[in-house]
């Protein structure tokens, strides 16, 4: 298989997990949406996905994030945390493929416009084609940064402790640059500012 068969295939099960997980959060009630619940998510995911490659560094709570050096959508590079020192950061990834994705990133959106100049950065990673971003946002735009990354066992997700792809995946990190919170599944309206504080 080449290596656009195997970017796909990556893609396509990542959407499944996606869908499975969006399903998981909206049908067994509210116990998935609690920190109790995420955690538990977190800990079964896993427990049952494949192991990162041994030199890859993987977030863990209360460590402070391995740097990541992505391209924004004009190709400048951006290392995260570091781009935001002195701020917590709300890193969602997501693809303009996954529905549970775009179904929150209105509610990304407002969050990241009400945070002014000093609260939370909202930076969304699109584990994605860039011409498929690039489209997407011409239709839906947001106004926060969007970095772009390539799905795989490398990928900016399994580098923030998701390490079965499933999307849409957000974490918390604080202004030091550590893992506060993970959170498997999309936003509700209205969820994030108090994911946020608590």
């Amino acid at each position: 298989m080449g290596s656009t068969g195997k970017i796909l295939l990556v893609a396509a099960i990542a959407g499944v997990l996606g869908a499975a997980a969006g399903l998981l959060l909206n049908g067994p009630g509210p116990l998935l949406r609690t920190e109790v619940g995420q955690r538990a998510l977190q800990s079964a995911m896993e427990a049952s996905a494949p192991k990162p490659p041994a030199d890859l560094p993987i977030a863990r709570r209360g460590e402070v994030i391995p740097t990541l050096q992505l391209p924004a959508l004009d190709g400048a590079a951006v290392k995260l945390p570091g781009a935001y020192v002195g701020r917590p950061i709300l890193i969602n990834l997501w693809a303009s493929w996954c529905g549970p994705c775009i179904q929150e990133m209105p509610e990304l959106d407002r969050f990241a416009a009400a945070q002014g100049a000093n609260g939370t950065q909202v930076v969304g990673i699109a584990l994605d084609d860039a011409d498929a971003v690039h489209d997407f946002l011409k239709r839906i735009p947001v106004r926060y940064p969007i970095l772009l990354d390539q799905a795989g066992p490398r990928d900016a997700g399994v580098q923030l402790g998701n390490p079965k792809g499933v999307l849409p995946y957000t974490v918390l990190v604080s202004a030091d640059g550590r893992l506060l919170k993970q959170k498997i599944g999309p936003f509700e309206h209205g969820e994030i500012d108090n994911w946020v504080s608590d």
